[in-house]
């Protein structure tokens, strides 16, 4: 019989969602929310870039609250995008002194809306930034916020170099201007912005998922606040690494956690404290995934999961695989467990986060990623090298 039917053989037990649901809350909280402030005139893409940096179309991000005329505040759990106008010609008030007003308002709001990065956008086939521009950028500097100047709908060229792109003349020119700017009269000025990065969200075709995106996150992250780099980390869709990396440290907790739990040995019939610490595991991983909690609930594959993933069910099943594990958990097996445990469920998660597994399909293919035989087995083995 294989193990994925013993496992199926488990009588189905109500499981307590409550871990899995307070380590969700608690990861969030802890994480926090990541807000960045998008500026920029009227087509000139902000909403096309955010969907392709976050995944979001940020019409629907969640909430959206109007803060005043030019400035939109819209936020989910994870992510805050404060939508500020650029420049209106024709407006009575000046650019600098109207972009202040602005922030006025958003210092007003909680600090958890307050902005960390700003992306200032313009069309990469301007030739110049504008007065207005120039500005706004010294206001929001003036304000201690890091700009990112991101060149929009760069139409880039092939290189020679298979997999990379070039600029055209024009937008090589602009870069070269920003990097020693000067007025009309050809005399130096200061423009304070940090990076200026060029960007499409498209290929020329209007299909592909776009270029400078990796470069304008990793530059977005250098310049977040310390204690808000991982709320950036969790919102952004492009880089999975940095949410492995998050991840992979949650399963280390929560192995060292089962270990802990198991130090003296148990039989299996009590594995079931192992239960809680896998499935606040998961809740935590879930958050780093940004994945919607209840729609995986919905999706029936919590109770299923909390079965098949965590405690009893998996002990059961393995124990009597492994040799001289006798019949009960130790903490050996209790960290192996719960490491594979918390793999499976990585693996999982990214598949949904990239929407290669769609979330009303989670309850029929959930079993794929149930940990086997040979993941614990290797989990133990990796647990004896560290040791040695």
């Amino acid at each position: 019989m294989s193990n994925e039917t013993e496992q199926n053989n488990q009588p189905v037990q109500a499981i307590d969602e409550k871990p899995f649901l307070d380590a969700t809350a608690e990861a969030k909280s802890r994480y926090g929310r990541f807000n960045l402030a998008v500026i920029g005139g009227s087509g000139v893409g902000k909403s096309s870039l955010v969907n392709a940096v976050f995944g979001r179309d940020w019409a629907k991000v969640g909430k959206g609250l109007p803060v005043t005329r030019g400035v939109q505040y819209y936020h989910d759990d994870s992510l805050g995008i404060w939508d500020v106008e650029g420049f209106e010609i024709g407006s009575p008030v000046p650019p600098g002194e109207q972009l202040r007003a602005h922030l006025k308002i958003i210092a007003t709001h909680p600090t958890d809306q307050q902005i960390a990065v700003v992306w200032y956008c313009v069309k990469a086939n301007d030739d110049r930034l504008t007065s207005a521009d120039i500005a706004m950028i010294r206001e929001l500097d003036a304000a201690g916020l890091p700009v990112i100047l991101v060149l929009t709908k760069v139409d880039w060229g092939k290189s020679v170099i298979p997999g990379k792109r070039t600029l055209s003349k024009g937008v090589q020119q602009f870069i070269d201007w920003l990097e020693e700017p000067t007025d009309e009269n050809d005399q130096p000025i200061h423009i304070p912005y940090q990076r200026v990065i060029p960007t499409s969200t498209r290929d020329r075709d209007g299909k592909g998922s776009g270029y400078g995106l990796g470069e304008l996150v990793t530059e977005t992250l250098a310049l977040a606040p310390e204690n808000e780099k991982d709320a950036f980390r969790i919102a952004q869709r492009l880089n999975l690494p940095w949410k492995r990396e998050l991840a992979r440290s949650v399963v280390t907790g929560a192995a060292t956690a089962a270990a802990a739990a198991a130090a003296v040995p148990v039989p299996v019939a009590d594995a079931a404290i192992l239960a809680p610490i896998q499935l606040a595991m998961m809740g935590r991983i879930t958050t780093i995934y940004d994945l919607e909690i209840k729609a995986l609930l919905s999706a029936g594959a919590l109770a299923q999961l909390g079965v098949q993933f965590a405690g009893r069910a998996l002990a059961s099943s393995f124990l009597k695989l492994i040799p001289g594990a006798g019949s009960v958990v130790n903490a050996g097996v209790a960290a192996a467990l719960t490491a594979a445990t918390g793999e499976g469920w990585m693996r999982l998660c990214e598949q949904v986060h990239t929407g290669k597994l769609d979330l009303n399909t989670v309850n029929a293919a959930w079993g794929d990623y149930v940990p086997g035989f040979f993941d614990v087995v290797r989990k133990l083995g990796e647990q004896r090298l560290t040791k040695s």
